[in-house]
């Protein structure tokens, strides 16, 4: 078993700068087979949104495909550097109650670390390692 993020965070994750609009980042998650992007401000991470985010803080709100992306992103940002435990950031994790986190370093993304790369890495036999594992729907 791995001991740190960086073992096992998907690298050069997929980033945008804040101002720009969901129709992008929505694009980018589509282009880049993701359901998160890391927002950036002058190349510093900012935020993170998700597919859900837009789904729920945009488009149920009947705002349009314009709005900018920070207004889809969470407020509180937790992020984690490379060479954080996997415990710590499960535990991070659990008490954020978030499913994805930025890994920074030098306030750049470096990475982004997942519930199912913590699966595919603790308990490679589970349901949640398999859907994980395998090729995203297009």
């Amino acid at each position: 078993m791995s001991k740190t993020v960086a073992d096992v965070m998907t690298a050069d994750p997929a980033t945008l700068d804040a101002s720009q609009p969901v129709s992008v980042a929505a694009q980018l998650m589509v282009s880049e087979d993701t359901g998160a992007v890391i927002l950036t401000d002058d190349g510093h991470v900012s935020g993170i949104v998700t597919d859900r985010d837009i789904a729920v803080r945009v488009v149920a709100q009947d705002k349009g495909p314009d709005t900018p992306v920070r207004e889809a992103c969470s407020e509180e940002l937790t992020t984690v550097g490379p060479d954080t435990s996997i415990e710590q950031v499960v535990q991070l994790m659990r008490d954020k109650a978030v499913r994805r986190v930025p890994v920074v370093e030098n306030d750049h993304a470096v990475g982004i670390v997942s519930i199912g790369d913590l699966a595919i890495d603790r308990d490679s036999d589970s349901a949640l390692a398999d859907i994980s594992a395998a090729k995203g729907n297009r």
